[in-house]
Order: structure tokens, then C-alpha cells, then sequence
């Protein structure tokens, strides 16, 4: 592993266990991809726990959010021999925060701030399964699901496997956005997977 790579999720990973220790649930890993917190070639990897989990339909307080973002990800379940559902997850991250370098970012887990699951247990997506945003029920953007998801599953949990831990069955994972919109204040937002389920959320 990068050494760089190493230093930011021993800080995430640090913390992740101090929620847990906390009273937080684990919930399961989220996949980061995106240049800003790319760290070698391979992808990157933040936690998910109860405590930032919403039900879908819910209100996000976006109270201390400086730059509000939405992603609609494929979700999957871990099973005992592999994937086990699949279903949509909307997350919702900062990308004002933490500060603009690799390290830092994946070390405050990616941007994370807030997600929300659909049921995960739908057939894996065919080539046709396209990623929606809908903003006040209006289409803000779109894009295909292009994803190799069992080797999204296997490079997380070689990423685990060398810092000590491992996926485990009923372990969620989110797999990377598939289109990101900006969000306002009172913006209602659905991510819109066809056969895998919709989530929406409301910001506040």
C-alpha cells in the first residue's frame, strides 16, 4: 500500500473505531474515485456507520455544510460468498472540506456526510441500469452505470485486509457517484436507479 495512502485511512480508521466504541453501528465503506482524493492508482475507501445514516425521505441539516453535493451510487450487500443484493444509495458530501489534498481527505473520510439506503437486494444492474439526480422534481443530471462492481468489492477488501480488518456479511458498501449535483437549502433530491430503487432526502 502508499504509504500516503496508509497514513490517511490509519487516521480515518482511528476514528471510525472511536465511533463505534461510542455507540455508533457499522454500517459498511463507501469507494472514493474521484481525482481529489486519489492516492495511487487503485481506489480509495471511507467508513459508514449509523451515525451518519438517514432514512430515506428524512431532512439533512445543512446547517454547517459549505458546499452541499449529492451522489447517486449503486449499493450492494456482502453476503457470506460474495455480493449479496444490490439496491441505490444517495450520499451527501462537503466538498468545501477538509482541506484540498489527497491525505487529508481520505483521513476525514472522503467528504462524507450524510447517506441513505433503498432495499439492497436487488439482481446485480445490466448495462442499460443509468444513474438519475432529480432536484424539485426535475432532472438535474444522468449518466450509465459503468461500474466493475465485484472488483470495486475485492480492491476494498484488499484495502482492509492490509490495515487489519476485512468485510464482513451484512456490511453495506457504496460504490462511487455516478453523477454529483450541487444541493440548496429546501432542495429535495432523489437518486433514481431504474431496477435497483430509488432514495430521496430532503436538505434543511
Amino acid at each position: 500500500m502508499d504509504p500516503l495512502l496508509r497514513s490517511a485511512l490509519d487516521l480515518q480508521l482511528r476514528d471510525w473505531r472511536a465511533a463505534l466504541q461510542s455507540g455508533a453501528e457499522r454500517v459498511g465503506w463507501k469507494l472514493g474515485m474521484g481525482e481529489r482524493e486519489r492516492i495511487g492508482p487503485g481506489p480509495v475507501i471511507g467508513h459508514l456507520t449509523s451515525a451518519t445514516r438517514l432514512e430515506p425521505g428524512a431532512v439533512f441539516d445543512a446547517a454547517a455544510v459549505a458546499a452541499l453535493h449529492a451522489d447517486v451510487e449503486v449499493a450492494l450487500e456482502i453476503g457470506p460468498d460474495g455480493i449479496a443484493g444490490y439496491g441505490a444509495a444517495l450520499e451527501l458530501c462537503d466538498l468545501a472540506s477538509p482541506p484540498d489534498n489527497a491525505h487529508d481527505v481520505v483521513a476525514a473520510n472522503v467528504f462524507h456526510r450524510a447517506f441513505a439506503l433503498g432495499p439492497v437486494d436487488r439482481a446485480a444492474p445490466g448495462a442499460e441500469v443509468e444513474g438519475r439526480l432529480i432536484v424539485n422534481g426535475e432532472l438535474r443530471d444522468s449518466a450509465p452505470v459503468e461500474r466493475d462492481l465485484p472488483g470495486l468489492v475485492a480492491a476494498v477488501g484488499q484495502l482492509l485486509g492490509e490495515l487489519g480488518e476485512r468485510l464482513e456479511p451484512g456490511d453495506r458498501l457504496i460504490t462511487g457517484s455516478v453523477v454529483q449535483v450541487a444541493l440548496n437549502d429546501g432542495d429535495r433530491v432523489t437518486a433514481d436507479l431504474g431496477p435497483l430503487g430509488r432514495v430521496d432526502l430532503t436538505v434543511a
